[in-house]
């Protein structure tokens, strides 16, 4: 059986790394499975994408589709053409496809109208916002997938309630989280640790990349300066996304406790949240790495499509409004934020499961 494993983002990268070390290990037990790893090329930046490659020990793409840049609609036409010659020329049994992002949904498509099956990764996770490409990504893919793999019961509810078939959702635990506890003892202590005197539980991470929070000068610059105003001198280290640099370059903004850092390979990004006192932030995987940690997060979104960090773990959805900021600041800082546990399953044997299962269905 020929899986075709497709990463093209940043997140990708960490949620196949599981997958393919399970698939070694079987084939190192006289299994029929293989894989075929096809990088779609959405991201094309060293440290958005190689990086990864090289400290997770990924190998070398089978297959680089090259479809970096252009607008959504010209990226997601580039994958899906070259996908799909792949496809004719070598097509696989099974197509997996991880997260919410643009190469999911292309792939996905391409593969079922080739009557090839296609198997989702974090399926059922829902924001309920359509403003977001990722939501649109998602409902698009799971209406077409075949097998679901999913991170908490709330997504096996979400794809109840859309009519899927109770044997087509497998509740797995969650593979961002076996590359998390797998690569632990291997992070790496950044260059700006020494730099900036960084000490344990003394400094505040800071990433934003939404475009709610990004792409008005007026709003990015209020959330920056309410931060660092609340922060009582706690040093803010931000690794500035490429999206959010073009905006921030037009800002003046000086702060001595605001450090800005060009983005981090996954080890030294990995070290600076497990030291931090807390992280704000607007992704939604940092939730689920914090949430592990036991590390303080707030997340600068309205609405979330990975609840379980805030009902279980130390998750709390702050919205938008600058003025949310010092609430939680102070809430923090007085030592009052809430614990936190781990959501069930997320324990590191989640790629083991998914391939234990395709097995099965094979």
């Amino acid at each position: 059986m020929l899986i075709d494993l497709i990463a093209g983002a940043r997140p990708n990268f960490m949620k196949i790394a599981p997958i393919i070390k399970a698939i070694n290990d079987r084939e190192s037990k006289e299994h029929d499975i293989s894989f075929r790893l096809v990088h779609t090329g959405q991201h094309f930046d060293k440290n958005m994408s190689d990086s990864f490659f090289e400290e997770l020990g990924l190998p070398e793409p089978d297959v680089n589709l090259g479809a970096g840049g252009g607008t959504q609609a010209e990226q997601t036409a580039k994958i899906m053409i070259g996908y799909e010659k792949l496809l004719m020329s070598s097509p696989s049994d099974l197509c997996l496809v991880v997260g919410d992002v643009t190469s999911t949904m292309a792939c996905a498509i391409v593969a079922k109208k080739m009557n090839i099956k296609v198997a989702h990764v974090e399926g059922g996770i829902r924001s309920g916002d359509l403003s977001m490409p990722e939501e649109i990504n998602r409902l698009v893919t799971d209406s077409i997938t075949d097998y679901y793999f999913t991170t908490s019961e709330i997504a096996n509810e979400n794809l109840r309630k859309s009519g899927i078939e109770e044997d087509k959702i497998h509740f797995v635990g969650n593979t961002m989280i076996d590359t998390l506890l797998s690569n632990k003892s291997r992070f790496v202590k950044p260059e700006i640790w020494d730099v900036a005197h960084l000490m344990p539980g003394e400094y505040l991470v800071m990433t934003l990349h939404r475009p709610a929070n990004v792409d008005q000068e007026e709003n990015l610059k209020l959330l920056i300066e309410e931060l660092i105003k609340t922060a009582k001198g706690l040093k803010i280290i931000f690794p500035v996304h490429p999206r959010t640099r073009q905006v921030l370059n037009k800002l003046t903004i000086d702060a001595d406790n605001l450090i800005l850092i060009e983005p981090q390979s996954y080890l030294r990004f990995n070290y600076l949240v497990q030291h931090a006192k807390a992280v704000i932030t607007d992704s939604g995987g940092i939730t689920e790495e914090t949430t592990v940690f036991g590390i303080p997060c707030m997340t600068l979104r309205a609405n979330t499509e990975r609840p379980e960090t805030i009902s279980i773990g130390t998750n709390f959805l702050l919205g938008t409004n600058p003025e949310s900021i010092a609430p939680a600041l102070e809430k923090l800082l007085s030592g009052h934020w809430k614990k936190g546990a781990i959501p069930p399953l997320w324990d590191g044997q989640t790629g083991s499961r998914i391939i234990s299962i395709i097995e099965k269905l094979a």
